[in-house]
């Protein structure tokens, strides 16, 4: 099955050096490239990529805004933010804006495949950079945010809470199926109605809570 990627950057030897890179996976295919998050939004409304690879800083409105536009309008193309060395800190914003993944542009070109891959499987991918951040960002308060977590993961199913540890432990939807011998559509509806229960848009969310709840172990 190819991917249709969406590549969204307002530096034009950045999105050359993006589409050589996705180009080298046969699987792979750049539908479209924009140089600003108005025509990102504009091109996923034409082209429904399966992918959306958005710079975070860009003229007019920036990654950050059309990743929410973007996931309102269509909803089915996973948003993967690409930013540089040092700007971590959007991490927080760029998961409520419903992002699948956060690369950062001084990262290996193996992992920018690695994680378009993992999120058109619908799966989360961050780069272990911003990993940790997140982790981090957890750790403070762990206490009192997984009492609340506990509380929610409470009130799923068994069923619902199993799919959500592998979720957690960064497993796509295929995967999860094969570990459960489920089928994928069936995990896909686990999921959404995971996603509904616990009141978060994204799979990252998720495996925050399920990371807080102790559902999933550090370094899982």
């Amino acid at each position: 099955m190819v991917i249709r990627v969406l590549v969204a950057d307002d530096e034009p030897m950045i999105r050359s050096g993006a589409r050589a890179i996705l180009a080298s996976d046969p699987e792979i295919v750049v539908v479209a490239e924009a140089a600003n998050g108005g025509e990102a939004i504009q091109l996923t409304r034409r082209y429904r990529p399966d992918v959306a690879l958005l710079d975070i800083r860009m003229p007019g409105l920036d990654g950050l805004a059309a990743a929410e536009e973007i996931r309102r309008e269509v909803p089915e193309t996973s948003v993967v933010m690409l930013t540089t060395f040092g700007e971590e800190e959007y991490v927080v914003r760029a998961l409520a804006a419903g992002t699948s993944g956060f690369l950062l542009k001084a990262s290996d070109p193996r992992e920018l495949l690695t994680g378009v891959r993992a999120v058109a499987a619908g799966a989360a991918y961050l780069a272990p950079r911003v990993a940790r951040r997140v982790l981090a960002e957890v750790g403070a308060g762990q206490l009192a945010r997984g009492i609340t977590a506990r509380e929610r993961i409470a009130m799923l199913t068994e069923r619902e809470r199993e799919v959500l540890a592998l979720l957690g432990a960064g497993l796509s939807n295929g995967e999860i199926g094969q570990r459960l011998f489920l089928a994928e559509g069936t995990v896909k509806s686990h999921v959404s109605a995971i996603l509904t229960r616990l009141g978060v848009r994204n799979r990252v969310r998720a495996a925050i809570l399920a990371y807080e709840s102790g559902l999933v172990a550090p370094g899982a």
